[in-house]
């Protein structure tokens, strides 16, 4: 028996690759729904009213499960939780989930099994345990230098813009999230400032008509030597320099940090909407002094600064709470049977990655039953194989690029690995037909943005 924590993407991607091979298990959700952290009304959820996937439905959905042909090209985050649910039901997933029961601990056995301490009191013993549970949880809260007298925000307790009416509101951050919250507050706000430590770079979610990840995956092949200074060249032809608009100039090439995908920062900017400042210095009260000798007053600082990806129930055993030692970003180089399906940080579209990464573990799974060979060769890789996911990137220093790997190397090489190892990754049946949103299918109207 196979235990699955936590019942988000990647959660139910788990379950349909275990119940594909026909492997049993138990699925635990805390949560009184499913959806992850896409449910905003889930305790501890990071969503807020105004996210948007931040890659295109075209090549975000499961395999042969591909979001509804009537979603937009950004799904909102009700879509998005909506095809989540849709994808439970049409497997027959959402059945097993135990729902509203959360895990306390898991403890490793003399005998290699896992004891899992439910939150309900019940501890139950499983082969393997495959953590679920995410990486954005825990938010990464930086302390505000000085003696600030407004309110004091992460990101993760954002909900809506309304909250911010006629404020002066300081948004820290650089990424996907600081620019959706900084847009959305600039609304309704007095005034509105991003603060940057750094330099972007900030790629408009459609190129030419067509969004940006589906023009970069049909055009031409290039190596990243050559692709890199040329599309960094069409954006700065696109957008202009930075500095025009008081942002700083990226200190780094153009995909050696997390992709920031937004078209509304550059027009705020230009509006005068929103006002670019680097990194803050001091403050006091209610002053805010940035690096550059600049003041600002300010209510509200909202830290729009990440995450750490950590798994309380089981942190002893992944160790590094930033990103963990895990082969292939999933499988534990030091426990035998526990694997993180929810830890990997890449620059493509995230379902793809659980999907297969679910696929990857549930054949391992099945062939220390069926070929325990096949599966102990599979464990000599786990202990030593090292392979390069960089895809020729030099992905920046910081602590979220740590263990970061290129999406299509990763794809490029857990498929020459599965073919090696026999593994097949067609694991459901193909639905015929057009699907349609299940909101549409409701008739609530909640389908056009």
């Amino acid at each position: 028996m196979v235990c699955i924590i936590g019942a988000g993407p990647s959660g139910l991607a788990m379950a349909r690759a275990l119940k594909a091979r026909d492997i049993p298990f138990n699925h635990y959700e805390r949560n009184e729904g499913i959806g992850g952290l896409w449910d905003i009304d889930a305790p501890g959820s990071p969503m807020y009213s105004s996210a948007h996937f931040i890659s295109s439905k075209t090549l975000s959905g499961f395999s042969e499960f591909p979001m509804p042909d009537d979603y937009p090209d950004y799904p909102s985050h009700d879509l998005v939780l909506a095809y989540l649910r849709d994808f439970a039901a049409r497997y027959g997933l959402d059945e097993g989930i135990q729902l509203g029961l959360g895990i306390d601990q898991i403890d490793k056995s003399d005998d290699g099994t896992w004891l899992v301490h439910r939150a309900d009191g019940v501890s139950v013993l499983y082969r393997a345990v495959v953590c679920c549970t995410g990486a954005q949880w825990e938010p990464n809260l930086p302390p505000t230098p000085g003696s600030f007298a407004g309110t004091v925000m992460h990101s993760a307790a954002y909900r809506d813009a309304r909250d911010f009416v006629g404020k002066r509101v300081v948004v820290v951050g650089g990424g996907n999230s600081a620019c959706d919250i900084a847009v959305d507050v600039s609304r309704v706000a007095a005034r509105t400032i991003i603060s940057m430590r750094r330099g972007y770079w900030f790629i408009p979610k459609h190129i030419f008509g067509v969004p940006s990840d589906v023009f970069a995956e049909h055009g031409p092949p290039m190596p990243k030597w050559l692709e890199q200074p040329l599309m960094a060249w069409i954006l700065q032809r696109l957008y202009g320099k930075p500095e025009r608009l008081g942002l700083q100039r990226p200190d780094h090439k153009l995909f050696e940090t997390h992709p920031v995908l937004n078209s509304n920062l550059y027009l705020s900017l230009q509006h005068g909407d929103i006002i670019a400042r680097p990194g803050i210095l001091g403050t006091d009260r209610e002053e805010i002094e940035f690096v550059d000798g600049s003041l600002e007053q300010a209510d509200a600082i909202i830290y729009a600064t990440g995450y750490r990806h950590s798994a309380p129930y089981a942190q002893d055993l992944f160790g590094d709470s930033q990103h963990p030692n895990l082969y292939l970003t999933c499988f534990s180089r030091e426990h035998h049977n526990l694997f993180g399906g929810s830890f990997t940080e890449t620059n493509t579209g995230a379902y793809i990655q659980f999907d297969t990464t679910a696929m990857m573990i549930a054949s391992y799974l099945d062939d220390q039953s069926r070929r325990p060979d096949v599966a102990a060769r599979f464990d000599r890789l786990i202990k030593a194989d090292k392979p390069d996911l960089s895809g020729g990137i030099k992905f920046d220093s910081s602590p979220r690029h740590k263990g970061y790997v290129d999406g299509h190397a990763f794809i490029r090489y857990r498929a020459k690995l599965s073919k090696q190892l026999g593994w097949g990754f067609k694991d459901a049946p193909v639905i015929s037909g057009r699907r349609t949103s299940p909101l549409a299918a409701a008739g609530d109207g909640r389908v056009a943005r």
